[in-house]
This record gives C-alpha cells, structure tokens and sequence, in this order.
C-alpha cells in the first residue's frame, strides 16, 4: 500500500515568520510513513529550504512563475501532484485551491491550518465563502480558534504547535558558551528581544523601558536585541541618543532560537501578538518571559508563574515588571514556572497529532468516476 501522500501549501519560505517556522519544524518532527510536499508562491534559498530537503520534503517553489499567473499555477500543480491531504496554511491559496478541487478526478481530503486572527477583508470573505469545503480547520492558538478567520469552521480543532523542546534545552544547557560568542559579560542578567522591527514590534517603548532601568541605577540588565526591518535604524539612532551602552542591536541572528535559549529573560512589548514562536522558545529553554498583555500571549504566559504580563502602553510598567523578574527569589519562581509549561509545547507531539488526522485521508479522499 503506497504512503499518504501529503501537500501542505503556505503562501512563503522567502521570510522567518511563524507560520513558516511551525511548518518547518513539524514536518522535520513527522514520523515516518508519509510522503510530503510542500508547494510555496515564493522562496529564497535559506535555512527552510535546506532543512526540509534534508528531511525527505520535496519542495516545489513558484518563485520564477510571474505574480499575475501563480494562483493559476499552483492549482494547477497540486492537481498534477494528486495529494491525499491537502493542507493549506495561507487564505487566499485556500481560497483557490477549495473549489479547484471539485473539479479534480483524485480530491483529496482538505485542511485549512489558520495561523492568524486578521485578514484583509477581501481576503478574509473568500476565504470565509470556500472555507466550508474543509473537512477539518486547525486553529494553531485558542486566540485563533476564537477568532472571525475560523468562524463557521465544519470542525474545528486547536493545537499548539510548540517548538523543539529537546533542542532548546540542549541549547540552555550551553548558556555560557553562547553568551560568550555574543561578548556578555559574565554577571549580566540578559535580556534578548527577538522580532523584526516593524511598528507592531514596538521597540520604541523597549528602548523607553531599558531607560528607565538605567535611571534606577540597575547596571546588571544587558539587552540583546536580534533582527533587521524597516525601523532598525530609527532603533539605533534612539539608543545612541539615549545612551544605553548595554542595550545592543544584533541584525538578523539566523538563528535567534540559541540566543533566547542562553537569556535570563525574553521580552516583547509588541501592540499586538498572535501565540509568538519565540515565547514557545524561551518556555521551552526554562527562560521567564516579560510581555505586554496583547493577543494570544496570555495563552501561553501565566502572570506569576512562567512570566509576568503588565498592560501594553506603559513603559515605566514594563521597566518595573523586568526588575521583579531580576529579583532571585521571583526569578527563580518564574524559571521553574516556565520549564513546567514545556511540557505543553513539544513540536513532536503536534506531528504526531498532524500525523492521526492524516490518517483519515484514505477514507475521506474522493475519486470522481469516469465519464
């Protein structure tokens, strides 16, 4: 009996988003016995690419098709693949590829993975129209499952997807070697942002925040800030200009899950969050997080006990909540706190979850007779 044939569909693999990532790290943690392949509108060579090839995921990219013509293009290639399971991750491919399956001889069995809260209103009226052709919508965060983009679902189910906890932890347990390659000094308490600076990142109210430590007189808190975008010289220019020599910003770090790994304390101070895959990471490495209380975040971060959430807005807020996670005793509460929630988080568990709703492919999976 030839293998469950899989195609998961998501829009890119040219940029480190979650849906991205989530994707990725499931399907390099699936067991064995299916076959798959992921079909993407647009890639750059980069760590995804690399990663699924050596993991036995063909990849088809559509890059070179021009931009008017892709929709088309990837109809038609999911069709010629002729895919037990179709798993769309992004609402407008979705939205093309629901109806396009009623015409095919071999329909496969279809599953939306919604990975967002928003969709631009066109988007999100057609992917609300089709979206009842799904035989089963994923929901990666209870936020989502809530929300208007999985509304009127046929069967809807919410699972985390997590990261890989074994990974994070290997990584936790080489603190010191990579602090070192990132010059801490050995008695800092270290801070690390991870997220592109865009606005929704707001890391004008984290440069406020680190400010306000400065002016306390706390000279352990030194902050790591990893990733490049559109505000990272506005960024840079507002450090130097406040002069806050302990706060650095990195650029793109390929490879920021390490980093958190190896921090005291991650922060977002973001306006609006959906369920952050470098929350997952920090739970996962032991590392307490400090977070505006915004989207999905409170899903994952019990105030008290894995983090502390203060309202978003308040900088003077934000700068007293990292000083109690500074404290020993509540550091080490909120460190126990978030090695418990692993437990939660683990991306093998999600493939193995991904892996029995694939299994009811063959029995779903509709052949149109001849003639």
């Amino acid at each position: 009996m030839r293998p469950v044939h899989v195609c998961e569909v998501i829009k890119s693999l040219a940029r480190v988003g979650g849906a991205e990532v989530l994707l990725t790290r499931r399907l390099c943690a699936a067991p064995p016995g299916r076959r798959y392949t992921v079909v993407c509108l647009e890639a750059t060579p980069t760590l995804f690419l690399e990663r699924l090839r050596r993991h036995g995921v063909a990849v088809v990219d559509l890059t070179s098709c021009p931009r008017p013509l892709r929709m088309a293009r990837l109809a038609a290639v999911v069709r010629r693949l002729r895919p037990d399971v179709l798993n769309v991750h992004s609402p407008l491919p979705a939205s093309v590829l629901r109806p396009a399956s009623l015409l095919w001889r071999h329909r496969p069995m279809l599953v939306s993975t919604v990975h967002s809260v928003r969709f631009r209103l066109p988007t999100l009226l057609l992917d609300r129209a089709t979206g009842w052709l799904d035989h089963h919508t994923v929901a990666v965060s209870p936020e989502v499952a809530r929300s208007v983009t999985t509304l009127g679902a046929r069967r809807l189910s919410t699972r985390v997807h997590g990261v890989d906890v074994a990974e994070q932890r290997r990584w936790a347990a080489e603190a010191a070697l990579i602090r070192k390659e990132w010059d801490v000094p050995e008695d800092a308490f270290l801070i690390v942002h991870a997220g592109n600076f865009r606005a929704v990142k707001n890391h004008g109210f984290l440069i406020e925040a680190a400010a306000e430590l400065a002016a306390s007189g706390e000279t352990r808190a030194t902050f790591l800030l990893a990733g490049s975008g559109p505000l990272f010289a506005e960024t840079a220019r507002r450090v130097a200009d406040l002069r806050l020599p302990r706060v650095r910003l990195l650029g793109h770090v390929p490879d920021a899950a390490r980093l958190i790994a190896a921090a005291d304390l991650l922060v977002l101070c973001s306006t609006y969050e959906g369920l952050p895959v470098v929350v997952m990471e920090a739970l996962a490495a032991g590392v307490p997080v400090v977070s505006t209380r915004v989207g999905g975040i409170p899903d994952l971060v019990e105030s008290g006990r894995n983090g502390l959430l203060v309202p978003p807005g308040d900088p003077k807020a934000f700068a007293g909540a990292i000083l109690r996670a500074m404290r020993p005793d509540v550091h080490a509460r909120l460190r126990e706190g978030a090695r418990e929630s692993a437990g939660t988080l683990d991306i093998g568990e999600t493939a193995k979850w991904f892996d029995r709703l694939y299994d009811e492919a063959p029995r779903r999976s509709q052949v149109k007779p001849a003639g």
